[in-house]
């Protein structure tokens, strides 16, 4: 029987952490979503289930922390207009989910299709990202760019949505800055 990883208290221990995390990732990469459970990943990491459910509550939050892990993206770009914003936004997203770590995420809304689990933890990530993209359209409006017809979280939302109609369809070929100005055009001063 193999040990299990010592405990530093109630703090992570970043060890432990990482070692989930990268038993959760090979798990993902060997089995698939639907082979990811707490059980696996605890014996393939040599940690106490107990450890997970107390960082990561559910398996579905686990499976956000292993895209999060991956995603690497820091924030989306300042180009001193809502349209080359926009574009920077898909561009920067179409990229990561291109590559072979990113494509998890199409997965990820599938699966939340039937697991409670899954959806919740979509669900608390896609409002956190909706925040932060609302910042694109906040500073638009610091800049004057805005009508002020559409609120600034209505219009994050409209972009979140292209973007994730774009995985799901697996059209991440698209034409961006097409697809900016077309989202755009209806919500800045002429």
């Amino acid at each position: 029987m193999t040990e299990k990883r010592a405990s530093i208290g109630a703090r992570r221990n970043p060890e432990t952490e990482a070692a989930v995390l990268d038993a959760a990732e090979a798990l993902v990469e060997e089995k698939g979503i639907s082979g990811l459970s707490m059980e696996a990943v605890a014996r393939r990491a040599r940690a106490g289930k107990a450890t997970l459910y107390r960082w990561w509550p559910t398996r579905g939050a686990l499976l956000m922390a292993v895209y999060q892990r991956q995603k690497r993206i820091a924030g989306y770009p300042d180009t001193g207009t809502l349209e080359g914003d926009v574009k920077g936004v898909l561009d920067t997203l179409f990229a990561h989910w291109g590559r072979p770590e990113g494509r998890i995420f199409r997965h990820i809304i599938a699966a939340s299709q039937a697991d409670p689990d899954v959806l919740e933890a979509l669900e608390a990530y896609r409002l956190g990202r909706l925040e932060s993209l609302s910042v694109l359209f906040e500073r638009a409006q610091a800049r004057g760019e805005l009508s002020g017809e559409v609120p600034a979280r209505d219009m994050a939302r409209a972009v979140m949505a292209m973007a994730w109609l774009h995985l799901l369809v697996d059209r991440l070929d698209a034409d961006t800055a097409g697809m900016a100005r077309t989202l755009v055009r209806g919500w800045t001063v002429p």
